[in-house]
């Protein structure tokens, strides 16, 4: 039997508190602004991936992702495959002893412990693990920069989910894309005490894709312009800034403004776009309920292109932010992890939002299916546990 050759990685979720929205060139996945993020820890959202190729393997490259075969013949994912087999292609130049790696088909199994296509940025983890898996597969001297040229062409906000901590993705200017590539703001380990809490509303797949959503905003918005030339560039400088200085109430601010802005570009697309419902806006009002008793900006609501609420608070603030939720919400899944049962509930806050803040309150409680602590984490993480065994056959680690 011909040799069977694997290598195993898992990679992270991040979540924008700079949105990326719109693409100036759809075919490269090119934005026509510049984003930033958190990435989130994989004890909590992780995508775990292993590829592996073999001259005994099927003559065609394939994908299994959650136990279901995914179709590879997008032209996302030959861009991802095609441009990783050229960089091997050089190793095996460079080697003439290097196993020819680069002419074999591939074989990926991945999986995701949270829901896919949920607004979760479930492309994100994907795509930067697939790339990082094969990239571990060929030996590639490519560095986290490099492959997240190559992991943006499958899924945009998959080259930042290639690095820890808080990372930027510079939108460039290149037509080819050279030059759009995500970059370190802070490692983990600057602002480690960041936290989230996330309101899980809908595990369904969305009504409108990034993707069509992007292409319609582009083409219909009045407000895009104006964000992507004026807004981002000047909230990308303050966001950094407040990284760097560890300016929570900043950092808070400018996430929940440029949120706010992205939705109501969505909302001033034609048709409009409605990622938000109700139950998100009953997170905002709790949110601003948080900080109005805290008399400061101590928790933080941002949404991507779906309705779940990502809260970001410091760790410090815990009971006042993650404490209300878990009063209020104390019988929704999430709680019983390591993580939520260390949260301390928050009485006398929640029975003041029941009083003040009941219709809010209410739709929580009635939209709210699930809840996820988590904080800032580290980047793609080589792993052994592989999800492909040495005969070449798929394996679960998670069913």
């Amino acid at each position: 039997m011909s040799e069977i050759y694997r290598a195993s990685t898992t990679a992270p979720v991040n979540i924008a508190v700079i949105k990326y929205w719109g693409k100036r060139d759809p075919k490269l996945n090119l934005p026509t602004n510049s984003s930033l993020s958190v990435t989130l820890s994989q004890n909590d959202l992780r995508t775990h991936t292993t590829a592996s190729c073999s001259a005994s393997y099927p003559a065609e490259d394939s994908l299994l992702l959650n136990g279901k075969p995914q179709d590879v013949s997008g032209a996302r994912t030959q861009a991802c495959f095609r441009e990783l087999r050229a960089l091997r292609k050089e190793v095996e130049a460079k080697d003439s002893n290097a196993p020819k790696l680069s002419e074999l088909p591939l074989k990926i199994v991945s999986e995701n412990n949270f829901p896919t296509a949920a607004g979760l940025a479930s492309s994100a983890a994907g795509f930067a693990a697939l790339v990082r898996a094969i990239a571990n597969l060929y030996e590639l001297p490519a560095d986290p920069t490099e492959l997240s040229r190559i992991a943006r062409q499958g899924s945009g906000s998959a080259c930042r989910s290639l690095f820890g901590g808080y990372v930027g993705w510079e939108q460039g200017s290149e037509a080819d894309g050279s030059d759009s590539k995500a970059f370190e703001v802070a490692p983990a380990s600057h602002w480690p005490n960041m936290r989230a809490v996330i309101l899980v509303v809908s595990a369904a797949k969305k009504d409108v894709s990034s993707t069509s959503g992007m292409q319609t905003t582009v083409a219909t918005s009045s407000l895009f312009a104006s964000r992507a030339s004026e807004t981002v560039p000047r909230r990308m400088k303050e966001m950094q800034d407040a990284i760097k200085n560890k300016d929570f109430e900043t950092f808070a601010k400018v996430t929940m403004m440029d949120s706010n802005s992205f939705h109501a570009t969505c909302l001033d697309t034609y048709p409009p776009i409605f990622y938000l419902n109700d139950v998100s806006r009953a997170a905002i009002k709790m949110v601003e309920q948080i900080n109005n008793a805290a008399g400061k900006i101590i928790a933080a609501y941002t949404f991507d292109a779906g309705p779940n609420a990502v809260i970001y608070y410091l760790e410090e603030n815990e009971k006042a932010v993650a404490g209300v939720f878990k009063t209020l919400l104390a019988n929704k899944e999430g709680w019983s992890s390591e993580r939520g049962a260390a949260v301390e509930g928050n009485y006398e806050a929640a029975e003041k939002a029941n009083t003040e803040a009941e219709v809010a309150v209410g739709l929580l409680k009635e939209g709210v299916s699930r809840i996820i602590l988590t904080g800032v984490g580290e980047g793609p993480v080589k792993t052994e546990e592989a999800l492909i065994n040495e005969k070449g056959e798929p394996i679960s680690v998670l069913y």
